[in-house]
Parts: structure tokens; C-alpha cells; sequence
């Protein structure tokens, strides 16, 4: 009875603050007189506070994975990297040769840079200023791609590594001596 209802005031009340805390409480509040009766008020105060933890982590008012997404795919000889919405529509593609790069030159960190840069300012054109970033590959481009990314004007907002591993599948290649 009342001991309880103070014991969740105190826990309440110790638990951190959050952006919007008092207004979901005063909601909380709200919807738990109404549904008393019903026996429904626990199952509405946890969905109020999932409410709260869903609203507090937005960028443009879109939750993370509405955010659009960022893959760049580093090899040793080139980058590619194409801006996608979370449904895989495309804003942007782009690789180092489609940006002029030649031959060995495809394979450098500056000309992942400028790829990633031109594609960050067409994906900018299109509406997008926040990405999520999945990295595969191992090449000289992968670190200078995101850096890249930002330079354009995207923030980004994760960054996640998508390289294929193999549990021991096909062997690899000799290791080079220099």
C-alpha cells in the first residue's frame, strides 16, 4: 500500500535525470489515475519510460536505425564508399578512380580522403547531414575515408567494422617481404 508507493518514490527519485524527466513523470502521474482501476498502471509506467529512453537518443528526430548509412569498402587498391538511406536507397556512390585517381594512386589514404569527401557533399545535397558508418576491408583507406566523411560536412554518429573474417576458409596469400 502506502509503504510501497514510498519505497518507489525514494528509488524514483534516485535514479538518474533525463531530458524531459519531469514531463514524463507529470504524464506517468496522468495516465497512472486514470488506469488504476484496471490494473494496468505498472505496465503503463514501464511503457512511459520506454517512451522517454526512445525520445532522448534522436539525430534530425530520427531514432538510430532510420539514420542513413555510410559503407566504405577499403581494399588495397581502392576505396569505394556509397552513401545509403536504411532502406538501401542510394545518395551518393563513389570510389577513388570514379574521383580521377589512376592505378597505384587509387590505393592511397588521400584519395580515399577526397572520394569520401565528394560523397559527403552529394549526400549533403540530398538532405543528409548524420550517417552511421560500416567499414569492410583492410586497405590504406579506411580511416581517411571517415575522416573524409566528416570533412564533407556528415557527422558521424557510429562507427562500425564489417570486415569479412574467415574461420578458416581458403589460404591466404604468401606474407610479403620488403
Amino acid at each position: 500500500g502506502e509503504a510501497e508507493r514510498d519505497r518507489a518514490e525514494v528509488r524514483a527519485e534516485a535514479r538518474p535525470r533525463r531530458e524531459g524527466a519531469a514531463i514524463c513523470r507529470l504524464l506517468r502521474g496522468f495516465i497512472a489515475s486514470v488506469f488504476k482501476e484496471q490494473g494496468l498502471i505498472t505496465l503503463v509506467l514501464l511503457l512511459s519510460s520506454l517512451i522517454l529512453q526512445r525520445n532522448s537518443m534522436r539525430w534530425d528526430g530520427k531514432v538510430y536505425e532510420e539514420v542513413p548509412i555510410a559503407h566504405i569498402k577499403a581494399t588495397y587498391n581502392n576505396t569505394h564508399i556509397q552513401v545509403v538511406s536504411f532502406d538501401n536507397k542510394p545518395f551518393s556512390r563513389t570510389s577513388c578512380g570514379t574521383e580521377g585517381f589512376q592505378n597505384a594512386k587509387k590505393g592511397t589514404a588521400i584519395a580515399a580522403q577526397t572520394a569520401a569527401m565528394a560523397a559527403a557533399v552529394k549526400a549533403r545535397g540530398k538532405g543528409v547531414l548524420h550517417v552511421r558508418v560500416i567499414v569492410k576491408g583492410l586497405g590504406p583507406g579506411r580511416k581517411a575515408a571517415i575522416k573524409g566523411l566528416t570533412m564533407g560536412g556528415l557527422e558521424v554518429i557510429s562507427i562500425t567494422d564489417n570486415s569479412p573474417v574467415p574461420h578458416n576458409g581458403c589460404r591466404p596469400r604468401k606474407a610479403r617481404r620488403l
